[in-house]
């Protein structure tokens, strides 16, 4: 198979970051900026919200040529402009012959995303997205643009907004085969412990402390749903003014 899509991030040498610029202040980012950040076929980030890890599979995604708000590569959808400047002061580290395709799935743009592709379809007929339910169509847009005879990289950013138990199993067999059966690459950020799953994965765990690769039953988010699950009273009683817990 060929080289995968990316090898590396690295800082790049021609224009120094801002020291002011709130990225900075962001650990993991600080440790990428600093260290550099290679990545596997299949690499998982996990973290509380804040941690980092939208804004740079963000900035992976649009060093790639793919758009912030999703899409796949040279797509145009914009609504807000929101992103960082981070992607401007990084590069990625390629071979030769390394797939350039890829799609970019933001849950939180999504909605957007889909009025986008009804006003500009493509050569086929596809699916009228906005007319499924949420899950479904998210389900239905990996498997359109996230196939092995177009192998590239893939980004995921919490996903799992949209769908249930069920439907992120659904998502862990998909992106399995992909990566199994071609040399796509999967990047992917998630607080869903099935998510982070995946066989195969480098995962990283986010946080104060930057980035930490860790096993998946020795993270913190696996952690604390075996702890609620074993005894929800336990954590609802510190949110939650039960008499009766």
């Amino acid at each position: 198979m060929s080289p995968l899509p990316v090898r590396a991030v690295r800082v790049q040498d021609q224009e120094p970051v801002p020291r002011d610029a709130w990225f900075t202040q962001v650990p993991a980012v600080a440790q990428v900026l600093r260290e550099g950040w290679a990545l596997d076929q299949v690499t998982v980030l996990v973290g509380d919200n804040g941690a980092g890890k939208s804004t740079l599979v963000e900035a992976v995604a649009m060093m790639f040529g793919l758009g912030a708000e999703g899409g796949s590569t040279g797509s145009r959808h914009a609504t807000r402009r929101s992103e960082s400047e981070l992607w401007r002061y990084l590069r990625l580290e390629r071979e030769i012959g390394a797939p350039r395709g890829g799609f970019f799935l933001r849950a939180e743009t999504m909605h957007s995303f889909y009025s986008y592709l009804e006003d500009n379809p493509g050569r086929g007929p596809e699916p009228v997205f906005h007319e499924m339910s949420h899950g479904e169509s998210f389900l239905a847009l990996v498997t359109e643009r996230m196939k092995p005879r177009y192998p590239g990289l893939f980004l995921l950013d919490e996903p799992e907004s949209a769908l249930s138990f069920t439907g992120c199993l659904a998502l862990v067999s998909h992106l399995t085969t992909l990566v199994r059966t071609t040399p796509s690459q999967v990047l992917l950020s998630t607080h869903s412990p099935v998510l982070a799953a995946i066989p195969g994965a480098t995962i990283y765990e986010v946080g104060d402390w930057g980035l930490r690769r860790c096993d998946w039953d020795e993270l913190e988010l696996v952690q604390r749903y075996r702890g609620f699950l074993d005894d929800p009273r336990r954590y609802l009683r510190h949110v939650i003014d039960d008499p009766g817990s």
